[in-house]
């Protein structure tokens, strides 16, 4: 294990263990922050200010949790000053008004309106609570690191304007509780993928809960799936395809790129272009657009400083800006979050862990020529009778079939470039429809072995029914052996018992015979003496 991944395993058993190590290294000077806890007396319940457009958030509500009351109570930080910030691509400390939240990493965040809700973390070792992903109105917290966690994962809804929780009844098997996982909205559902149970093993299983059933899925998908991991960033583009990006395991962190086709259930690594990402692990991610910013994150031996962007449809990475010293924007257990202000893109971040715990804001200003260039790309397209827009496919060694996007065609294209393009695109098609004709074979083929396979389970089936008739029959056979040994055990007893008293009897007899015998000898012993003395013996005796 390298020695920064041993030092964070270290100081995380640590804090888990001893919370208040940290307060008492020297030169320590925490900042004055004041945090609300969910678990509060309930007659002291605690009211965030209000902010400076008026609006203000209503009292924590007290909710039943399992027979329990638990009063709910989100940090929301009011974001101000984005006005303010006037450079595009570069990190700027926002101001905010309010008591900060407690400074934390491995939380949760969310924007509704021009408000960004904070929720959970780690600070100290001591987890504030689990992660949150927001649909319309709602927050669901799913799944996350506790410090008693559950065998399964729980969901919990939080509804803002009444500042309340509940629990949500799911259906379906619900996956094993964990953290350090991705929860990716996609469409109407949450694709829940790998992280780190509460045994500290590794995961990459791969699970969707339906949000109009609230019903649980296990998914098996084709291909290779990433290797076990955590703290990775994970995205939907399309509504269709699930970006996996980085993450760590025990000893390492990654920098691979995964991509799951969410209508045919495959895994593949496309190939990407421009820069290769550093590994990083804990790192935050936000979409916009076609656009996936990815910031922070460490690699085992320090904070990453760059922040990346990858674009989901050609699979381009680039670097937007990079910061310089040991600032929270290169930690890990950051949240980020997307804003629009004024017609303005902005990027949010808050929180992390670089050896200090942060609960600092920072924006970013996102150039609009990125935004300008797909516009006029998609006016462009609905205008143009000549543009193509065709899946390319690949063929690899193994019959795979990869689809990717590509743009192949310009509304000035020349007549002799559109004639090369069609002969292209025929000759391309002609591959598609040989590599489906090799698919189709393929799956009759797997169809017939798995007849086959059911065929020979039917068999074993009823070579296990045998069998067990087999054992039932065996263990009735046992069964009644063991009440005859009883028995014979119960007439062997009685056959000791008879010849204690055999024994008894025989002595009774021997005693008697022996008491007789000597009787009849003192009778004869005396008629001799009376013969010599002159006595003649007693008649009767004789």
């Amino acid at each position: 294990m390298p020695s920064a991944e041993a030092m964070r395993l270290f100081v995380k058993i640590l804090e888990e263990e001893d919370p208040g190590w940290y307060s008492r290294v020297p030169d320590f000077n925490p900042e004055p922050v004041v945090d609300i806890e969910m678990h509060k007396p309930k007659e002291d319940p605690k009211v965030i200010p209000p902010s400076t457009n008026g609006i203000s958030i209503p009292e924590p509500k007290t909710i039943s949790e399992n027979g329990s009351s638990v009063e709910t109570q989100d940090k929301v930080v009011i974001l101000e000053g984005l006005s303010a910030v006037s450079v595009h691509e570069e990190w700027t400390p926002l101001s905010v008004s309010g008591q900060r939240p407690k400074p934390r990493y491995e939380h949760g965040a969310t924007m509704v309106q021009d408000k960004m809700y904070i929720f959970g973390g780690n600070h100290n070792g001591r987890y504030l609570s689990d992660l949150q992903i927001s649909w319309g109105n709602k927050f669901f917290s799913v799944a996350g690191h506790t410090k008693d966690p559950s065998e399964n994962i729980t969901v919990k809804e939080f509804d803002p304007h009444t500042c309340t929780w509940s629990i949500v009844k799911t259906y379906g098997k619900p996956p094993v509780s964990r953290g350090g996982q991705s929860v990716t909205l996609v469409g109407t559902t949450l694709v829940v993928f790998g992280g780190e149970d509460a045994k500290r093993c590794l995961l990459n299983d791969l699970h969707i809960l339906d949000l109009e059933t609230m019903t649980w899925d296990d998914v098996d998908a084709i291909g290779t799936p990433p290797s076990p991991r955590s703290d990775h960033a994970a995205a939907c583009h399309a509504d269709r395809y699930l970006l996996i990006f980085g993450g760590g395991s025990h000893a390492t962190c990654f920098n691979d790129l995964h991509v799951l086709d969410l209508q045919t259930m495959e895994w593949s690594r496309p190939k990407q272009q421009g820069l290769t990402p550093s590994p990083r692990a804990g790192h935050a991610g936000a979409t916009v657009g076609e656009n996936w910013y990815i910031v922070g994150g460490g690699n085992n031996k320090s904070g990453v400083s760059e922040t990346l962007v990858l674009n989901m449809s050609t699979l381009t990475w680039s670097v937007v800006s990079t910061v310089e010293g040991r600032v929270p924007l290169a930690s890990e257990g950051m949240t980020l979050v997307h804003s629009n202000y004024n017609g303005d893109d902005y990027l949010i971040s808050f929180g992390g862990y670089n050896g200090r715990y942060s609960n600092e804001v920072f924006a970013l200003k996102l150039t609009l020529k990125s935004d300008l260039q797909s516009k006029a790309k998609e006016e462009h397209a609905s205008d143009s009778t000549s543009r193509v827009l065709e899946p390319e496919v690949e063929l690899s060694h193994d019959g795979k079939i990869r689809e990717i996007a590509m743009d192949i065609a310009d509304s000035d294209l020349k007549k002799d470039d559109a004639s090369e393009l069609l002969v292209s695109l025929k000759g391309e098609k002609e591959e598609l429809e040989a590599a489906l004709s090799r698919e189709q074979l393929q799956t009759i083929q797997l169809k017939e072995e798995i007849a086959e396979a059911e065929a020979k389970n039917a068999d074993l089936t009823k070579e296990l029914q045998a069998v067990r008739g087999q054992l039932a029959a065996e263990q009735s056979r046992c069964f009644k052996l063991e009440v005859d040994v009883a028995e014979l055990r119960q007439k062997l007893q009685s056959m000791d018992a008879l010849e204690r008293e055999v024994e008894l009897l025989r002595r009774q007899k021997a005693a008697s015979e022996q008491a007789a015998l000597e009787a009849k000898q003192r009778q004869s012993s005396s008629g001799m003496w009376g013969w010599l003395v002159g006595t003649p013996p007693d008649k009767s005796e004789s």
